[in-house]
């Protein structure tokens, strides 16, 4: 009997360290790179017949690409605040640009801290709502404290600037600054390779959003005025206009192209691509006068403006190949999905979808539908200048202003979206069909679709002529400025 109850101890003390042992998996590192009004066509890998990618097109080979992905208010504030709290804009009153993320909201970087990442944030933040060149103090920046180079906003591309760390010495990147924030990532990688806690990284560039002039010379030369092909859908009245945007458009492309080509190689010669997460996306597209919409315009709810790139790669799951993911995603979808992919808890306060079954499982969401929405427009005129709500499925674009059904376009077999069909009488079904989608949808975050003015008024904003906060050309918000004493909660 003590023989017996020797070898139980014993086998009970073997399973233990052998449990003791193994390893805890270690969380993949986390690489989260933003740009800035480069919308989802302007691309190789979707058919653009100038732009210059080979890198993100390689990238595209190797991740999840969805395909209809929309930015949840196509204008830079607002995709930021969704992207950092996961939440809508008429929860948390982020519908302009310029506006004040309140400290109150949970913050992505707080959230990955509290999951056991080390964050990083490089570049462009667009949410502090006290001035595009102020100092931000770590108490607004939320939760991103372990590494911070940014500057609120700055489109001076070849003289911007930035704050690094806690001090307040205003600092400025050499050179085009996209060059200059991909080498600082490049050396943030090499500062954190070998270390066992795992780190998260924003990448956050300011291009290819105008002026596009500003692009470098050498890489505009690539893209001559009488070779640049535009979509059917520019009238002949913005072409010459749209080929002299697009051609530094498609210049800062290229540079980025470049950047993130050597940010990947980077990854590489680390040794730590495969315990990577890396998404590269946008904030929103750019109208290069698609549908006789202005150059440098987005906001309205066509493709060219709302519709973004979105590469997730993630080798454990899907090796060296990637796939086309058809079921749309939106923004506040993207952080609920990466957690939800990763087994990590997902806030209470999220209000987004997680996904990430569509990619560990090799599914599709059948007739899915994500909402996107403006509600506040600026003044771009014409029939655009109009409050909307919308959905995206894989295979239609419905949208309704406030004074009804206004626009339908089937993607698939109109991808310039052309046609308008919500009138047509074989369409009536379908129209109702989303329409009852988009109510479902709104109603599942408290949204009634009120005009502009309710949506202001209830968060205690007072925009200026142009439709966002107003501030100077420095950058400076006016002190009676009202984002920084929101109303609502």
């Amino acid at each position: 009997m003590r023989l017996f109850r020797l070898s139980i101890c014993l086998l009970i003390l073997s399973i233990a360290l052998s449990c003791a042992s193994e390893p805890e998996e270690k969380l993949p590192n986390i690489i989260y790179i933003l740009t800035d009004q480069w919308r989802a066509s302007a691309f190789g890998y979707t058919g653009d017949p100038n732009v210059k990618t080979p890198h993100l097109d390689r990238l595209a080979d190797e991740s999840f690409n969805f395909r209809n992905a929309v930015s949840v208010i196509p204008v830079c504030t607002p995709y930021r605040a969704s992207l950092i709290t996961g939440r809508y804009p008429t929860s948390t009153g982020m519908f302009l640009n310029d506006a004040h993320l309140p400290q109150s909201e949970y913050g992505l970087g707080a959230v990955l801290s509290d999951r056991g990442y080390s964050t990083a944030y490089i570049g462009k933040w667009h949410l502090d709502g006290h001035g595009r060149h102020v100092f931000i103090p770590p108490a607004r920046r939320q939760g991103f404290l372990e590494y911070w180079k940014v500057g609120n906003c700055d489109h001076n591309y070849n003289h911007s600037h930035y704050y690094a760390g806690d001090s307040e010495e205003k600092l400025y990147w050499e050179g085009y600054d996209v060059y200059a924030q991909t080498k600082d990532a490049q050396e943030y990688l090499q500062g954190r390779a070998g270390m066992e806690e795992p780190f998260a990284l924003i990448l956050s560039y300011g291009t290819p959003h105008f002026p596009h002039h500003t692009a470098p010379e050498e890489l505009k030369a690539h893209y001559p005025l009488d070779e640049i092909i535009l979509p059917p859908n520019v009238p002949e009245s913005m072409v010459e206009e749209a080929k002299i945007e697009a051609q530094g458009y498609y210049a800062h492309c290229e540079a980025l192209d470049n950047s993130i080509g050597e940010l990947l190689a980077s990854l590489d010669e680390l040794g730590i691509s495969d315990n990577t997460l890396l998404i590269f996306t946008s904030d929103h597209g750019e109208m290069l006068g698609s549908h006789g919409v202005r150059p440098k315009a987005k906001q309205v709810p066509l493709a060219e403006s709302a519709r973004i790139p979105m590469l997730l790669r993630y080798p454990p799951l899907h090796g060296k190949s990637g796939r086309v993911v058809e079921t749309p995603i939106t923004t506040p979808d993207i952080f609920p999905t990466i957690f939800g992919l990763l087994n990590l808890p997902i806030p209470d306060t999220y209000e987004g979808d997680d996904l990430s079954k569509v990619l560990s499982e090799g599914s599709e969401i059948e007739d899915h539908a994500v909402l996107y929405m403006q509600l506040s427009p600026w003044a771009y005129g014409g029939e655009y200048k109009r409050e909307y709500r919308a959905v995206k499925t894989d295979q239609y674009t419905y949208v309704r202003s406030l004074e009804g059904p206004w626009l339908l376009f089937d993607d698939k077999k109109d991808p310039f979206q052309m046609t308008n069909l919500v009138s047509e009488p074989d369409y009536a079904s379908i129209v109702e069909k989303l329409d009852g989608r988009l109510w479902e949808l709104l109603g599942k975050i408290g949204d009634d679709f009120h005009t502009a003015q309710w949506y202001i008024d209830r968060w205690n904003l007072k925009p200026g002529d142009h439709g966002s906060i107003p501030y100077d050309n420095e950058g400076n918000v006016p002190p009676q400025s009202p984002q920084l004493t929101k109303g609502a909660s």
